[in-house]
C-alpha cells in the first residue's frame, strides 16, 4: 500500500500546474499521467494563446515543459491510469490499472473532457492536419481559408460565428432540417454572410494528401433524393459537444446534466472535503489552456490549506 498526501489523477494543464504549484508547498504530490500524457491540448500542433510564447508553441514541447517543472518541484509522476476510486474511507483509496493501490489525504481531479467525434476512421488519421476539436485553439491557422463545422447547436454555431471572423467561407454541416441553437445564435449564423448552412448533410469521409482537402458528404441520406458529393475545404471542426471524463467518481460527486463536477461557487471545492476538481472536467464553458492551469492553481492552494487544517 503507498500513501501520499496528495494525489493529482491527470496530466493536463490542470494537472501538471497542479503539481508545480503542490510541489512548491512541499507537499510532495503523486499526479497519475493516464492514457494521454499532457491530456487533449496534445492532439494540436501549434499553441499561440498560451500567455509567454510570442511565437507560439509546439503543444508537446509546451506540456513537456510544465511535466518537467512539476518534475522540478518535487511531483512524482507516474505513467498510470486510475481505474477505481472509494471515497467514503479516508485516506481516500485509488487503484491503478496495474494493480497498486494508493491511499491519499486529498485528492485532485483533473481528467478532462473529450470531444466527441463522428466516428470516422478520417478524423484521426487528419487529426493536427486540418481536424480540430476546439475553434479558439486553432481557427487562427485558418484565416482566409475555407472550413466546415459539424453540429447543429449553440457550440456549432458559436464556433462557426467565430471562424468567420478569420476564414474566407464557413460551411456548417447540420445532420437535421433545423438548428437546435438558441434563436440568438441561429439568427447569428443565418444573417452571416461568410457561413453556409448545409441542412440534411451527413459527413462520410475526408480525403488530401498532405493535410484535409475536402469531405465526402451526403444530403438527405436514405432518402429518394439522397446526393453524395465533394466539399472542398481546408480545415474539418467538430462541434458536437465533450463529454467530461468523470465516471470514475460518479457515484461520489455531483455532476451536471452532461457529466462536468459540480464545485461550489468559484473554487475547485467538491462536496467531499479534500477532494477537488480543475481543468475541464469541470468547466463546460471555457475548455481553454490557460484557463485550466488556472483552475490547477486555485486546486493546489485549496489542497494546501485543507491539508493545513
Amino acid at each position: 500500500m503507498n500513501n501520499t498526501k496528495l494525489l493529482i489523477i491527470g496530466s493536463g494543464p490542470a494537472g501538471y500546474t497542479a503539481g508545480i504549484y503542490a510541489g512548491r508547498a512541499n507537499l510532495s504530490p503523486v499526479l497519475l499521467e493516464g492514457l494521454q500524457p499532457g491530456g487533449q491540448l496534445t492532439t494540436t500542433t501549434d499553441v499561440e494563446n498560451f500567455p509567454g510564447w510570442p511565437d507560439g508553441v509546439d503543444a508537446g514541447e509546451l506540456m513537456d515543459s510544465m511535466r518537467r517543472q512539476a518534475e522540478r518541484f518535487g511531483t512524482q509522476i507516474l505513467p498510470n491510469v486510475a481505474t477505481k476510486v472509494d471515497l467514503d474511507v479516508r485516506p481516500f483509496k485509488v487503484t491503478l490499472d496495474d494493480g497498486n493501490e494508493w491511499m491519499a489525504d486529498s485528492i485532485i481531479l483533473a481528467t478532462g473532457a473529450s470531444a466527441k467525434y463522428l466516428g470516422l476512421s478520417d478524423e484521426q488519421k487528419y487529426m493536427g492536419r486540418g481536424v480540430s476539436a476546439c475553434a479558439t485553439c486553432d481557427g487562427f491557422f485558418y484565416r482566409k481559408k475555407v472550413v466546415a463545422v459539424v453540429g447543429g447547436g449553440d457550440t456549432a454555431c458559436e464556433e462557426a460565428s467565430y471562424l468567420a471572423g478569420l476564414a474566407q467561407k464557413v460551411y456548417l454541416i447540420v445532420r437535421k432540417p433545423y438548428l437546435r441553437a438558441s434563436k440568438i445564435m441561429q439568427e447569428r449564423v443565418l444573417g452571416n454572410e461568410k457561413i453556409e448552412v448545409l441542412f440534411e448533410t451527413n459527413t462520410l469521409g475526408l480525403f488530401g494528401e498532405n493535410g484535409v482537402e475536402g469531405a465526402h458528404l451526403v444530403y438527405r441520406k436514405g432518402e429518394s433524393d439522397e446526393r453524395q458529393y465533394d466539399l472542398p475545404i481546408d480545415g474539418f471542426f467538430l462541434a458536437i459537444g465533450h463529454h467530461p471524463n468523470s465516471e470514475l467518481v460518479a457515484s461520489w460527486l455531483k455532476t451536471d446534466e452532461n457529466g462536468f463536477i459540480i464545485t461550489e461557487g468559484d473554487t475547485p471545492c467538491t462536496a467531499i472535503p479534500g477532494v477537488f476538481a480543475a481543468g475541464d472536467v469541470a468547466d463546460a464553458k471555457y475548455r481553454q489552456a490557460v484557463i485550466a492551469a488556472g483552475s490547477g492553481a486555485k486546486a493546489a492552494m485549496e489542497a494546501e490549506k485543507f491539508l493545513a487544517q
